[in-house]
């Protein structure tokens, strides 16, 4: 049986620090439109329990922001031999393996924050559906790069098989 892979060897790529701005805007919004909605339920369509909705959402919301700085922080990339690793998560943590020759769509896509930010997405499309991996807060030099050395590499694994 081969060894397991020791996933604290090695350095990690971290997105950039300026990706927490996106995190809160997109909590803020959210927590905004579910706030409105349970507002809605409460005094229009007179669900009496609307307000614990609304309480709900509050908190949720209030607790997202505190740890959007954590969260952003546990992001994180490694280029290594024969694939990329990914990880994201704190509490329940997600690694995910993308071998170079399984690679088939390496896109940048910028939201209008993170654009604003200087920030891009690098999104990974394998043929297994569930392996769609995104690496968010790249500075947007640094994700086009990322996506040429990338593509170089998936090219010449595929030329291997």
């Amino acid at each position: 049986m081969p060894d397991r892979i020791d996933l604290a060897v090695g350095e990690w790529n971290r997105v950039s620090p300026k990706y927490v701005v996106v995190v809160i805007v997109g909590t803020v919004t959210t927590g905004i439109v579910l706030a409105a909605a349970s507002l809605f339920l409460w005094l229009v369509a007179g669900w009496s329990w609307g307000w614990l909705l609304l309480a709900v959402v509050a908190v949720v919301t209030a607790i997202s922001l505190v740890i959007a700085q954590r969260r952003t922080r546990s992001i994180g990339y490694r280029l290594r031999d024969d694939d990329l690793l990914f990880r994201r998560g704190i509490m329940f943590q997600r690694f995910v393996s993308v071998p170079y020759g399984r690679m088939q769509l390496i896109d940048i896509t910028r939201g209008p924050v993170g654009r604003m930010l200087g920030l891009a997405d690098l999104k990974f499309v394998t043929a297994a559906a569930s392996t769609g991996v995104v690496v968010p807060g790249l500075p947007e030099p640094e994700a086009a790069a990322l996506r040429d050395r990338l593509v170089e590499l998936a090219e010449s694994r595929r030329a291997g098989l």
